[in-house]
């Protein structure tokens, strides 16, 4: 199974700031599905009450399937377009941002308006930290005492993420590689070994790395 690499956020977070008078609440989320982004729209709700608006933007599925955006009472196009312009932007997906607004008095104007709120999901998204979710392999790797020095040297050296190590009739070796690099990966080792170490894939996975901006 080829698994798709994806962007999306490592935790939920939460960041604010003022504007003439005018409270931005960014709360970022991650969700699975539109059933758990408007679970935690109605919860947010509730929980701020006396807010003047609760706009937010979500985006779903790998591919950016499913995008949605709501003013929420603020002027068309002026707060949930410009989240989820953000989202886009930085390419997440299963990602709620909800942006609530308490109103200071001062009008904003169209303009301001979608500036605050993209500065609203740009500072909510680094609150909850974006990361790239890369399709990975977890090996076991078994290689015998007399080969275990020098493999494990190469291997401290190597791309590659060892994630455990066992003694036993052999020397195993868990390891993690990037599913682009598990080809190469399993040749590097029968080269290093002469073909003398055991190789087995346990499971397909996701390894987290911090996102650059795209």
């Amino acid at each position: 199974m080829e698994l798709l690499p994806y962007r999306t956020v490592r935790k939920a977070g939460v960041s604010e700031f003022e504007i003439r008078k005018s409270r931005f609440i960014a709360s970022v989320c991650p969700v699975a599905d539109e059933a758990a982004a408007e679970n935690v729209i109605q919860a947010k709700r509730k929980e701020d009450w006396k807010a003047n608006h609760h706009c937010f933007a979500y985006i779903l599925g790998k591919k950016q399937e499913v995008q949605k955006a709501s003013d929420d009472g603020e002027p068309t196009g002026t707060a949930g377009v410009p989240i989820l312009e953000v989202l886009k932007r930085r390419k997440v997906c299963n990602v709620l941002v909800i942006v609530t607004r308490y109103f200071g008095g001062i009008k904003l104007g169209a303009g301001g308006l979608i500036r605050a709120y993209a500065h609203a999901a740009g500072i909510g998204l680094a609150a909850a930290e974006v990361v790239d979710q890369v399709p990975a392999d977890h090996w076991q790797i078994s290689v015998d005492y007399h080969l275990s020095g020098t493999f494990d040297n190469k291997l401290r050296e190597s791309p590659y993420i060892i994630k455990n190590i066992q003694y036993m009739d052999r020397v195993f070796y868990e390891i993690y590689t990037r599913q682009e690099e598990s080809k190469f990966f399993l040749n590097w080792v029968n080269d290093l070994t002469n073909g003398r170490a055991g190789s087995e894939k346990l499971e397909e996975l996701y390894l987290q790395q911090p996102a650059g901006e795209p």
